[in-house]
C-alpha cells in the first residue's frame, strides 16, 4: 500500500480543496501519513538525529546491553511483556524537563526548542485543517488541546539477536492528539495495521515528517477519524532511531465530540417516521440535522 502524502504547503495555496480533501481521506481512512513542504529547517531535522545518535552512543548503549532483557533474552522472555528499545522523554510544554538531563548541553537545548517550535507549527497546522474538515471552527481542536501538552519521546531500537522473540515495540495505538515522527533514514521495523495487515513505514530520506492520530482525535472526531495499531519490529541489523513528538491535550482538556458530529437521538422512533413521511426523497445528512434540533431543546 503507498501511504497518503499531504503536501501542506498546499493547504494555503491555489490547490487547498484538492489538498484538504486528501487530509481527510488519509484521517478518515488510514489515520497515518507523511506530510512534505512543512517548512521545517532540514539542516535542524538532521542536526536532531545526529545528537540522538551520539548520545545514545555514548550515554546508553552500553547500560541498555547489560540489562536482563538484553543478557537474558531467550527461551523465559515473555514477547508479551518487553520491547527491545531504549528511550526517555523529554517534556517542553506546559514545563520543559530538560534539566533532568545533565548530559545534554545548551548546543542541543537551543537546536530542539527551536525543532519543536517549528514542528508545534506544523501541528497546529494539521489540527486546523483536521477541525475545517469536520465542520467545524477552525481553531476547534486547538482550543479543547489549550494549553496543550508536547513532549518528545527519543527512542533507538538496537539490533536485537532473536528478532522473532520480541518486538521493538509492542502493538498499540497513542493516547494522545496528533504524533509528529522524525524517524531513520534507513533502518525499517515501524509498522501500522491497516485492512488486515500490517503495512510497513518505509525509511526515507526526503526529510518529510509522519504523522499519525491519537485516541482524542478520534473521540473528538466522533470516530470519524482514527487512531491506529502500530508497532515496530525488532531487527537484527541496525539500530533504528524514532524521535516521536505528542502534540496532546492538556491534562486538564475536557474531550468530548462536538454536538455536530453527533447523530441524532432521544426521540421516539413513530416522531422520527413523522417527519421522514415528508423528507424521504430529501437530503439524509439535512434530516438528521433537524431531527437533531427538534430533540436537542
Amino acid at each position: 500500500m503507498e501511504i497518503p502524502v499531504i503536501d501542506l504547503k498546499a493547504l494555503d495555496g491555489d490547490k487547498r480543496t484538492e489538498a484538504m480533501a486528501q487530509l481527510h481521506e488519509a484521517c478518515e481512512n488510514w489515520g497515518f501519513f507523511w506530510v512534505k513542504h512543512h517548512g521545517i529547517d532540514e539542516s535542524l531535522m538532521e542536526k536532531v538525529k545526529d545528537f540522538v545518535n551520539c548520545h545514545y552512543e555514548k550515554h546508553m548503549e552500553k547500560s541498555f546491553f547489560e540489562l536482563d532483557l538484553a543478557k537474558e533474552l531467550g527461551p523465559k522472555a515473555n514477547p508479551s511483556e518487553v520491547d527491545w528499545k531504549s528511550t526517555y522523554f523529554l517534556q517542553h510544554h506546559p514545563k520543559c524537563n530538560i534539566e533532568d538531563f545533565p548530559e545534554i548541553g545548551a548546543e542541543f537545548r537551543e537546536t530542539v526548542e527551536i525543532y519543536i517550535h517549528q514542528l508545534t507549527k506544523v501541528a497546529e497546522k494539521l489540527a486546523e485543517g483536521l477541525s475545517e474538515n469536520l465542520g467545524l471552527a477552525k481553531d476547534h481542536i486547538k482550543k479543547t488541546f489549550s494549553p496543550p501538552f508536547i513532549g518528545t519521546k527519543i527512542a533507538k531500537y538496537p539490533h536485537c539477536p532473536d528478532p522473532e522473540r520480541v518486538f521493538g515495540l509492542r502493538a498499540h495505538t497513542d493516547a494522545g492528539g496528533i504524533i509528529l515522527l522524525l524517524q531513520d533514514d534507513t533502518v525499517p521495523g515501524l509498522e501500522f495495521y491497516k485492512d488486515g495487515m500490517w503495512v510497513p513505514v518505509t525509511p526515507n530520506k526526503d526529510h518529510k515528517i509522519f504523522v499519525n492520530l491519537g485516541d482524542q482525535v478520534e473521540i473528538m472526531s466522533n470516530g470519524i477519524y482514527k487512531s491506529i495499531l502500530h508497532r515496530v519490529r525488532a531487527e537484527k541489523e541496525g539500530c533504528r532511531l524514532s524521535i516521536a513528538t505528542f502534540y496532546n491535550p492538556g491534562a486538564n482538556a475536557v474531550i468530548k465530540p462536538d454536538a455536530k458530529l453527533l447523530y441524532p437521538g432521544g426521540y421516539q422512533f413513530q416522531e422520527y417516521l413523522a417527519y421522514y413521511q415528508g423528507t424521504k426523497f430529501g437530503d439524509k445528512a439535512a434530516r438528521f440535522q433537524a431531527i437533531k434540533e427538534m430533540f436537542s431543546k
